[in-house]
């Protein structure tokens, strides 16, 4: 739990969120002191609609301010963070921001007490004025069953944006309220959610020492399972990873043997929408990988293939590290052609909120997976008479891979101070794919063809800035190899080496302005390509790099992401790109001295 705000004040954070929407959707006006949204009378397509009203606590953010718009809610009340606005705020908000005219309204509540007792007391007063007024509450969680839920029934989660976007529709499309309520109410008996966090969230003016506690409460390694969107406790704490995670959930919400659960009772012949809920905090990186997860499961063990897919954040709580899953099997309204649930939820909105973009068209079109294209062989190197001693370059690769890998952590750590933290991983990702071809495939003799093999792998394995700086040097150095090449078997020599090493450093140049003295890698190439270049000696060389590597410690650097860190790091630790190719040409170096000596031995 991060305890850590830009805005502090509750207060202010609630009223300058919500009156921004009126910033990015200017067909909406906001009630400050009644912290009402709802859409200006000019924006409707007909005042006769039925009017849609939905609200809770802040914290929710976009569900459900953010939902008010054509063809979803017509005005939404807001309370403070986590606390239900009073029935006098929502009874002004059906009084006096609504069309007169209205055919009647429908208001969607969640189904916490707070919420149901405020909005039931202000629909009671409405419908003492004379108003029509429905209401339909949400109550779709799996978390806590129906032993312990009791006579209070399911918590309302992020299953209750798929009502109000269907309930939205259905009023846009001039639809009665009682069919609207009607249709509300099937979708919620068809509903079924979950959530997980790996912490509670932190609210804003709160005290620092509940995140403290939260830390003690859910340790490092502990999903809570069924968590609600207030900060509620869920139903069980485990240590697993997203697979098993997943695993579970699905079985909580769809064991049809869980009694106490099992709510939705799915067939196989059933048509569903599944919904993955940001609760706020989790990277839209990790929540695809939740998404992809839940449907490789669902397909997999439930045979169960969603005919929408929707993912984002929808229903959130603050910046919780939780999501949630909602599952609604699709049922037939009884309203007819362009009125069926799918066809509701696939209906275009200019509420900033909904997040599901894709037409239905393209849902329906059924595209069929492409051709795969008949690939060309790039395996095939042209042969080359530079020969080297498979043995000996296998050893001596392997030696300074080894170190590379060795090295990782600290290279890590020193990226860590005066970059981004990934240039270790980078280059041990790149040994270890190099050291699997090698334990896989004979080194050949050709110098160039094997060259051409580990490029390929460094090209396919190493990734960022280092990554394209090897796979270009590499590419290079293979090039101004062949342009060495002999008519006859020749073996190559150091100067061979060197001379093609030389080259493929001015090549490199066509492509970064690098040099020596500007805190890159480049502190550890030059000088074991001019050394080898002078003495022929690999050892001499690469002590050479070594040196340049550590005179790093202390350089400013003029390239690369260091650039922009600021601090004194620098001053610390050698730059770490350098640093790991000094490890591996050292490496190098002992692995080829020591192939030698056991060649002299023998």
């Amino acid at each position: 739990m991060s305890a850590k705000h830009f805005v502090d004040d509750p207060t202010h954070a609630v009223l300058s969120s919500l009156r921004s929407l009126t910033l990015t959707n200017p067909s909406l006006l906001f009630d400050e002191s009644n912290k009402i949204v709802y859409r200006h009378p000019s924006s409707l397509s007909s005042t006769q609609n039925v009017s849609l009203v939905s609200g809770g606590g802040s914290g929710h953010e976009p569900g459900f301010s953010a939902f008010v718009g054509n063809g979803l809610l017509t005005a939404c009340v807001c309370g403070t963070i986590f606390a239900s606005p009073s029935a006098e705020q929502i009874r002004k908000c059906l009084l006096h921001t609504l069309p007169a005219d209205s055919q009647g309204i429908l208001i969607i509540a969640t189904n916490y007490t707070g919420d149901v007792l405020n909005f039931g007391m202000a629909v009671e007063k409405a419908r003492a004025m004379g108003k029509k007024v429905a209401m339909v509450v949400v109550g779709d969680d799996v978390g806590v069953g129906r032993q312990k839920s009791g006579k209070v029934g399911r918590r309302g989660l992020s299953g209750t944006a798929l009502v109000v976007k269907i309930c939205g529709a259905l009023a846009e499309a001039g639809v009665e309220l009682d069919d609207c309520a009607r249709v509300g109410s099937l979708v919620v008996e068809n509903l079924v959610s979950l959530g997980a966090s790996l912490s509670r969230v932190h609210v804003p003016g709160k005290a620092v020492k509940e995140a403290k506690d939260e830390e003690e409460r859910l340790g490092l390694g502990l999903v809570e399972i069924g968590m609600g969107v207030h900060n509620e406790p869920g139903c069980e704490k485990v240590a697993t990873d997203l697979p098993g995670l997943v695993q579970k959930m699905l079985a909580q919400m769809l064991d049809v043997g869980d009694k106490d659960r099992a709510y939705v009772k799915l067939k196989k012949s059933d048509q569903t929408v599944m919904l993955v809920n940001n609760f706020g905090g989790v990277s839209n990186l990790e929540l695809g990988a939740i998404v992809t997860e839940f449907i490789v499961q669902l397909e997999r063990d439930y045979f169960v293939k969603p005919r929408r897919i929707i993912s984002g954040t929808i229903f959130g709580s603050l910046n919780g590290p939780g999501f949630g899953l909602s599952l609604l099997r699709l049922a037939d309204t009884g309203l007819g052609s362009g009125k069926s649930m799918l066809e509701l939820l696939d209906s275009a909105t200019e509420a900033t909120g909904w997040s599901a973009s894709i037409k239905s068209e393209t849902w329906e079109k059924g595209y069929k997976k492409p051709t795969e294209s008949t690939e060309v062989d790039e395996s095939e190197v042209k042969p080359s008479n530079l020969k080297v001693e498979p043995k000996v370059l296998e050893k001596a690769l392997k030696s300074g891979l080894g170190r590379v890998i060795a090295a990782e952590s600290e290279v890590t750590r020193f990226d860590s101070i005066v970059g981004d933290g990934d240039c270790g991983i980078g280059l041990k990702r790149g040994a270890e794919a190099i050291l699997n071809m090698l334990t896989k495939t004979d080194i050949s003799d050709d110098a160039i063809a094997s060259l051409e093999k580990i490029v390929h792998i460094v090209e396919t394995s190493m990734d960022g800035t280092s990554g394209a700086l090897y796979a270009i040097f590499l590419n290079s150095l293979a090039h101004t190899l062949r342009s060495q090449d002999t008519a006859s078997v020749t073996a190559i020599t150091p100067a061979i080496w060197a001379k093609a090493l030389s080259l493929s450093l001015e090549a490199m140049g066509k492509y970064t302005p690098a040099q020596p003295g500007d805190r890159t890698l480049m502190d550890a190439l030059y000088p074991f390509v001019k050394v080898l270049q002078k003495t022929g000696d690999v050892k001499e060389a690469a002590d050479a790099a070594k040196t340049g590597a550590d005179e790093t410690k202390g350089m400013k650097a003029s390239l690369g992401r260091s650039v922009y860190v600021g601090g004194k790091g620098y001053e610390e630790v050698p730059d770490p790109g350098a640093h790991g190719l000094s490890e591996f040409l050292t490496g190098l170096a002992e692995g080829l001295l020591r192939s030698v000596e056991t060649v002299s031995r023998t």
